[in-house]
């Protein structure tokens, strides 16, 4: 079964400086329909003005993760890391007893594009902890790469819960497939392009929760780049 989350139904968050569409409920934007998928709870992009951004504040309890885009996302955090995160690096916060942080566009003329995902951990009161991921190559990507798994296996981050996270690149007239184990299911949002995915039709900015499908047969005529995520 596959259910789609069309981007235009979204809830949506807006200020001067900040442009925000939210799949899941999240601040001012509550849908009893949608409160997450499994153990994902957040996925927002957000798209941030020049030298602006979201000043210092606290998390807790919550596997946080920043994938940017477009642009670069400066960070800051209580533990002690600083630093630019470019487009195609992700990180990973784990806000466990409590962090506070701050992301901020440090642009003066470009706007900075990313998606922040908060995944439920596997169990609460962990100690905090930051990582961060970078494509092997700079910012050329393989057709597939795994950004975080819960084993930290073949170079992804570490997360603190079931969940494999895969970004997917299908070129023009391509195809690929994803097999299920067990009772697993996945989530698949669209950054880019086009996707077709066992019959369903997808576009930049949807989503769909999959369930109770074994193989998944994904194919794009004019290329895509999505996000697999494999749940347990």
């Amino acid at each position: 079964m596959i259910t789609l989350r069309p981007a235009e139904e979204r809830g949506q968050g807006r200020q001067s400086w900040l442009e925000s569409r939210h799949s899941f409920s999240f601040a001012d934007y509550y849908d009893p329909r949608h409160m997450g998928f499994r153990s994902l709870r957040v996925i927002n992009q957000d798209i941030v003005q020049p030298n602006h951004g979201f000043p210092l504040h606290p998390h807790s309890d919550m596997e946080i993760l920043s994938l940017v885009l477009e642009g670069t996302l400066q960070h800051r955090d209580n533990m002690g890391n600083e630093g630019n995160i470019p487009a195609g690096a992700l990180q990973r916060m784990t806000a466990g007893t409590g962090i506070m942080h701050s992301e901020w566009n440090p642009s003066a003329d470009d706007v900075v594009h990313f998606l922040q995902i908060w995944l439920l951990p596997e169990r609460k009161g962990l100690d905090p902890g930051y990582e961060q991921w970078e494509p092997p190559s700079g910012n050329e990507l393989p057709g597939w790469s795994l950004l975080t798994s819960n084993d930290a296996r073949d170079g992804s981050v570490k997360v603190c819960q079931d969940v494999d996270l895969w970004r997917v690149l299908i070129q023009e007239s391509g195809q690929g497939s994803f097999t299920l184990r067990g009772q697993r299911a996945a989530w698949l949002q669209v950054i880019s392009g086009r996707l077709r995915v066992n019959g369903k039709q997808l576009s930049a900015g949807d989503g769909a929760a999959v369930e109770q499908e074994e193989t998944l047969i994904m194919t794009s005529d004019l290329g895509v780049d999505f996000l697999l995520f494999d749940l347990g």
